[in-house]
């Protein structure tokens, strides 16, 4: 599974984004490998009222189940979140983030969708392992 974090979502549905391009052949190449997180969807849903339409989030929802999955955090993940947020404060990381890392450990696996260059470069998943953005790649 691939992580699709927010800066996807956004470009994936407002065409003026630079990352429109991309996040488009990336939704169609990893159609059904997709996974995202609660905390993700709420951030996106957001952005996409601001920057798009408020149509563009229910369409999104509406996908969701069937063009990607989303995790269900599991009843320690806001301890966890805590933790990762701590940690992370230089940067500093929120709350979208810190379930992405939590995901990409509970997958065992850090491949992810974002076009948050420099934050997920940052980020270490298992303390240690670094997140390949099949996005931006660098």
């Amino acid at each position: 599974m691939i992580i699709a974090d927010t800066g996807f979502w956004v470009a994936l549905l407002f065409r003026r984004d630079s990352h429109h391009p991309r996040a488009a052949e990336a939704y169609e190449r990893f159609r059904g490998e997709l996974i995202t997180t609660w905390p993700i969807l709420t951030e996106t849903a957001h952005l996409l009222a601001r920057r798009v339409s408020v149509d563009a989030a229910p369409a999104l929802l509406e996908r969701a189940g069937r063009a990607f999955a989303v995790w269900d955090l599991p009843p320690d993940a806001p301890a966890q979140a805590a933790l990762l947020m701590r940690r992370c404060a230089a940067l500093p990381m929120d709350l979208a983030d810190a379930s992405a890392v939590l995901l990409a450990e509970h997958l065992g696996d850090g491949r992810i969708l974002s076009t948050d260059r420099r934050d997920f470069q940052a980020y270490r998943w298992k303390q240690r392992e670094p997140f390949r953005n099949l996005l931006l790649p660098d």
